[in-house]
């Protein structure tokens, strides 16, 4: 025990100790330790979120980067074998199927056996979670391992059937994201927050783009567009933070492993700086957006089309719903098949790789001044100084290459969207259109700032937002974006937009479509009523009016717990004798109404509170009284109306 020898200075017989008093500047120590005491205070009390942003980044930049070093030794290994397996066509055409036929049904067969959420890009999904909807099952942590597996694998195939990661490895971050969530809220003991949850989510999508391309400000953006409709800026820091952890963490990966000498951006471009376009130029970005929504048009419609046939067909259907790896397989044979080198793929530049594609159609030289005077010969295998060349035929030239490019891929990439796997569709419609064919397919914005940090040049950021926005006028006016189109066909539960903007719309009020077919239950009502009503109808929760009189809304009662009240009830009451008031007064609970339309609330405000609030209904009242209720399904009737005016009788 330390020896005490007197009281402090100044103090009211505070004793001090030997180890206090012979310790130097005790005063200096003792402000020193209150300010580390109070920083980390600070730091626990505003740091929660940045430090599970902090290890949400990292930790996906490592996943990301492992990935893709994992797909790229497979992929030099299928090249390996195709060049070293000798100069028999057929052995070749062997090595250049059968690798990817074997990938992409083990990807489709694994995941699916795993859990059937892993297939697909999971964007779809992740929208409807995010507009209050609830699918079981879909963020937990077992779909992770499925869906990294199954990913690699279809990464692995190549250029053969031409798929990326973007989409899935949103679905992957999130996934952590919500796992991280659960464990924090078990280590704090703090009850689950519904906003929270879906401000972590919004900020985990931008940091699966953000690791996947290293680019934090349109992976921001990007989740933004695609994931919610309403964004609270007072969570922008919240993407920002995380996102920009993750594409630091995983640029840093390249430099360690000696890929890159220090941090740059994926594509490196040497456009002009000086003077990088002429003015008239910017009309012919304009009329290029133009071009690219029109197409986008019609490969959205096309691709929704090809889908439900797909789905609705018997043959298909069948094999999808017994056995999805057989379709996959037979899918990419047909792709595979048709990229072989020495046939048709000698005319799709199919020998490169999706970055190789991007490295070679990002060349800052004219192919066509190139070939004007000399024939380059065909390589044995793609020069990496040179990749153009796997561009150029002596008789198609450049122009019929690239123009052939465009019509095959544009129905490859339709039947590969039918895949049962995990799979992304961003990267292959970026190289099909670039910033404008994707930003108009997708229905965003950000794919023109994604260019600009893809190749670490900003010199055209007026000319390409133009075409991107021409782009999106014209698919917006006519197409639901690509994972709007899958939630349709899929027919997930989601609320659409309010297409029609014409001012008659606005005239548009609750009272015209909302649900009078409410089932209320009075204070005053006798007990044998409710069960009655209880056992005629499947409700969750009842509206709770004052009484049969009035019908003034004061409450919801849940029908579990009028179940258990009346359970525990039954055997004391007699009938005629109780009314719902006794067992709501005997501790049944009664839930607030604390939001309601009214009967003059236009069709947008409704809309826009429903998604603003991620509501599934709302009861409708007029001075008090209850008269309807509004769910989703009355508001898509209602836009659909809107959209599709119904034929006059």
């Amino acid at each position: 025990m330390e020896e005490l020898v007197g009281l402090r200075e100044a103090s009211s017989g505070s004793p001090v100790t030997l180890q206090e008093l012979w310790g130097p500047c005790p005063r200096i120590r003792r402000g020193i330790r209150g300010g580390l005491e109070w920083l980390k205070q600070k730091l626990f009390r505003v740091g929660e979120d940045w430090y599970f942003l902090m290890t949400l980044g990292v930790l996906m930049a490592l996943i990301s980067y492992t990935m893709s070093f994992m797909v790229g030794r497979i992929v030099r290994a299928h090249k390996w074998l195709y060049r070293e397996i000798g100069d028999s066509h057929l052995l070749q055409y062997l090595s250049w199927t059968v690798y990817p036929v074997a990938l992409v049904s083990f990807s489709s067969g694994f995941s699916q056996s795993i859990t059937p959420f892993s297939g697909g890009s999971g964007i779809p999904e992740l929208k409807t979670i995010l507009s209050g909807v609830i699918l079981e099952d879909y963020l937990d942590i077992k779909n992770f391992g499925a869906k990294v597996v199954g990913l690699t694998c279809t990464l692995a195939s190549g250029s053969t059937i031409f798929l990326g990661k973007v989409g899935p490895f949103v679905h992957l971050t999130v996934m952590i994201a919500a796992y991280l969530g659960r464990v924090r809220t078990k280590a704090t003991g703090e009850t689950e927050n519904k906003t929270k949850q879906n401000e972590m989510l919004v900020a985990a999508a931008a940091v699966g783009v953000a690791t996947v391309f290293a680019a934090p400000f349109s992976g921001v953006l990007f989740s933004i567009e695609v994931m919610s409709s309403h964004f609270s800026v007072w969570d922008y820091w919240r993407g920002f933070f995380a996102a920009t952890c993750g594409a630091f963490m995983f640029r840093l990966l390249a430099v360690f492993n000696s890929e890159q000498e220090t941090i740059t951006s994926l594509y490196k471009t040497s456009f002009r700086v000086d003077v990088p376009f002429d003015l008239p130029e910017i009309f012919f970005f304009v009329a290029l957006g133009a071009i690219c929504g029109i197409l986008s048009c019609a490969y959205l419609f096309c691709q929704r089309t090809f889908l439900i046939f797909v789905k609705t067909n018997p043959v298909t259907s069948k094999l999808l719903a017994t056995s999805k790896p057989l379709y996959s397989a037979l899918a990419a044979l047909v792709l595979a098949s048709i990229t072989y080198p020495p046939g048709v793929g000698r005319f799709i530049a199919s020998r490169l790789s999706m970055k190789e594609h991007l490295d070679s159609l990002f060349d800052n030289s004219s192919w066509a001044l190139m070939t004007r005077n000399s024939s380059p010969p065909w390589p044995a295998e793609p020069d990496p100084q040179n990749l153009w060349f796997e561009w150029y035929h002596p008789q198609f030239t450049i122009f019929g290459t690239l123009a052939f490019f465009l019509v095959m891929k544009f129905w490859m990439l339709i039947l590969a969207t039918t895949i049962p796997m995990p799979a992304g569709y961003f990267m292959p419609i970026f190289i099909y259109g670039a910033a404008a064919f994707s930003g108009a397919v997708t229905h965003t914005i950000s794919t023109a700032l994604l260019a600009f940090e893809l190749t670490g040049q900003i010199v055209h950021a007026l000319p390409v937002l133009m075409a991107v926005l021409m782009a999106n006028a014209i698919a917006q006016s006519c197409q639901p974006s690509f994972y709007d189109g899958t939630i349709i066909v899929k027919k997930l539960p989601y609320l659409p937009w309010i297409r029609c903007r014409k001012i008659s719309s606005h005239r548009v009020t609750v009272e015209h479509f909302m649900n009078s077919a409410i089932t209320t239950l009075a204070k005053d009502t006798p007990l044998e009523e409710v069960v009655k009503v209880l056992t005629s109808t499947d409700r969750a929760e009842y509206p709770l009016v004052e009484s049969t009189d009035s019908q003034i809304l004061v409450g919801t009662v849940r029908r579990a717990h009028l179940v258990q009240a009346l359970q525990v009830e039954s055997p004391s009451w007699a009938p005629g004798h109780k009314c719902l008031q006794d067992i709501l007064a005997g501790g049944c609970p009664m839930e607030p109404v604390t939001l309601q339309l009214s009967p003059e609330t236009s069709l947008h405000q409704a809309h826009n509170l429903f998604e603003l609030l991620n509501l599934q209904s709302l009861f409708v009242t007029s001075q008090g009284r209850a008269v309807g209720f509004v769910s989703w399904v009355e508001l898509k009737k209602a836009i659909s109306n809107l959209t599709n005016p119904p034929a006059p009788k």
